[in-house]
């Protein structure tokens, strides 16, 4: 009897054993939220379907927001206690997530990495720096983006410019050039030369600051808004450029980066990155087609004291560390397969995952005007990141809304700016 009990015992065990061996396995949903591409869109829906295919207990669900919108709704969601699985952003937005602790370090074997070692040795020098911190890597670089200028060649011919020849080289030209290319019905800018992308001041505004001998931060990261002088002669420039100056642009007119493609006669210029040449190609093939458009360095000022190019800054995919750990893991997994297509994306996307095999690919070599941007990285450097850059990009826009649309001195903007951006550092 003992031994019929023993064996019903075992049968019994064993098929607990075999239901468990052939149970599915945990159904897991990842939140995936990026911002708008529609070039990368198509590739990402293909890399998901395959990976769902591959891994059928994972469903990926994808939001996708404006850059602008998509820093708004991860903050606000992250504050409400929830937020995506895995998101998006550039650095400067996303580095205060690392600072809270609102992220986790990377899962580097569900990545396809032994170590962190073995990570960083796979990109360019200085690349996961932003995003390494007491050894542990927090994120994987989607696109390394640096802004030079885009031209419409006809707007230029146009106004009686050669565009290879009378293209800016310095701010001062920029205004002078602009200033032949503006027209206005009334005082309505009905066509810009060139315009500035508000809201994005780290990038495309701190690198004019440090032309002409200033500092955002000073480099014991003590003092705030350093050089007064530097300061107030940039806040005096956005001030001229603007509708109480020059008329020469404005933050309340559509971003030039968004009509630039579209070849309407409306913008000369814009600053951008090499993937606009993608969108170029998606949104408008005619003008891509063409010829008539072309790529040329960011400008310095004249009396420029350092020669810096835009600041160049990175989308880094980062996972939530609320989320659970089957998620985290599924959710590198899935980077990690992206990622794993770096030459695609710069095929027919026009990002840099700057993976060194990437850099020195004959791809890259072969896009067009990539040697600008490649020269530029050169004289460039990445992008403020704190606990407080979204903060402190906030202020700056503060700042020069005040001098170009508020009538406010550039002493005034400078001296509340200062005020500002000291308290954020001093509370970090």
């Amino acid at each position: 009897m003992k031994k019929m009990l023993v064996k019903v015992s075992a049968m019994a065990a064993a098929m607990v054993m075999a239901g468990a061996a052939f149970a599915k396995p945990k159904q897991i949903t990842i939140e995936f939220w990026t911002h708008e591409d529609g070039n990368r869109q198509k590739l990402e829906e293909r890399y998901i379907k395959e990976f769902e295919a591959k891994h059928p207990n994972v469903k990926v669900n994808v939001t996708r927001q404006g850059a602008a919108k998509l820093i708004e709704l991860v903050q606000t969601s992250f504050a409400a206690g929830k937020g995506p699985t895995m998101f998006n952003l550039s650095i400067n937005d996303e580095y205060p997530y690392i600072a809270a602790g609102r992220v986790a370090p990377m899962d580097y074997k569900a990545a396809g990495y032994k170590n962190a070692k073995e990570v960083i040795a796979a990109y360019a020098p200085k690349m996961l720096d932003p995003v390494t911190v007491k050894g542990k890597v927090y994120g994987l670089p989607l696109e390394l983006t640096n802004w030079c200028i885009f031209i419409n060649k006809k707007i230029f011919r146009d106004a009686g410019l050669n565009p290879e020849k009378d293209y800016p080289k310095t701010w001062e030209d920029m205004v002078d050039i602009s200033k032949k290319i503006v027209k206005r019905d009334g005082n309505i800018i009905t066509r810009r030369g060139y315009d500035f992308r508000y809201k994005y001041y780290l990038e495309n505004n701190v690198p004019m600051v440090e032309q002409l001998g200033g500092k955002l931060i000073s480099d014991d990261g003590k003092e705030a808004i350093v050089g007064k002088d530097a300061w107030i002669k940039f806040l005096t420039f956005m001030q001229k450029w603007g509708p109480n100056g020059e008329n020469l642009g404005s933050p309340t007119y559509t971003p030039a980066r968004s009509v630039f493609n579209k070849d309407n006669g409306d913008i000369a210029m814009c600053s951008t990155g090499l993937y606009q040449e993608a969108r170029i190609k998606l949104d408008n093939p005619s003008f891509y087609n063409s010829g008539e458009w072309m790529v040329v360095p960011y400008p310095k000022f004249k009396n420029a004291v350092k020669d810096v190019s835009a600041c160049y800054y990175g989308h880094y995919y980062m996972v939530n560390a609320d989320a659970t750990k089957d998620e985290k893991a599924a959710a590198w997994e899935l980077i990690g397969y992206m990622l794993s297509h770096g030459e695609e994306y710069l095929k027919e996307v026009n990002i840099i995952q700057p993976t060194t095999a990437l850099l020195n690919s004959t791809t890259f070599k072969n896009m067009p005007f990539s040697k600008v941007f490649a020269d530029d990285l050169n004289r460039g450097h990445i992008v403020y990141y704190g606990a407080s850059s979204t903060d402190i990009q906030s202020a700056l826009g503060t700042a020069i809304s005040a001098v170009m649309l508020q009538n406010k001195t550039p002493e005034e903007a400078y001296n509340q700016l200062k005020k500002t951006v000291q308290e954020l550092i001093d509370e970090q």
